[in-house]
């Protein structure tokens, strides 16, 4: 075979590799949200006590996922947005089996929303924070 065949070939193999070592840098840099005092942290126990009335939006989520990382922001941004009419919720997977599996979470991150106990709105993996803020402003 000519060389001309293995030209494209080649570039192609070292834009994949640009592309992997851009992805591989942006996640192992990425840091974790600062804490956000309007986010509650919620557990098993205090799960039925806090959704049971009103609005709740929990993130279910886990300390060694990269996607939940990438979505922290946005619930700290609209804990500080909703805040007030609206209990902003986290909830750790991997400390709290229970109550993730008795709502069937498979895969994280998953957002729910809840209105009085039930649950109203489900979203799974990361979304833009104006689907959540127009699911919010729906309901309030």
């Amino acid at each position: 075979m000519n060389y001309y065949f293995w030209i494209p070939i080649a570039i192609l193999a070292v834009l994949l590799v640009a592309a992997l070592y851009k992805r591989y840098r942006l996640l192992k840099n990425l840091a974790d949200a600062p804490e956000n005092e309007n986010v509650i942290k919620l557990t098993d126990d205090t799960f039925e006590k806090t959704t049971e009335i009103g609005i709740s939006l929990i993130d279910f989520w886990a300390p060694w996922c990269a996607p939940c990382k990438i979505l922290a922001p946005t619930i700290n941004e609209l804990a500080d947005e909703f805040g007030e009419k609206v209990n902003i919720c986290k909830m750790n997977v991997d400390e709290n089996r229970k109550t993730s599996t008795a709502l069937k979470i498979r895969s994280i991150p998953t957002v729910i929303i809840m209105q009085n106990g039930t649950i109203v709105g489900h979203f799974v993996g990361v979304k833009p924070k104006y689907v959540y803020a127009k699911a919010l402003k729906e309901l309030v």
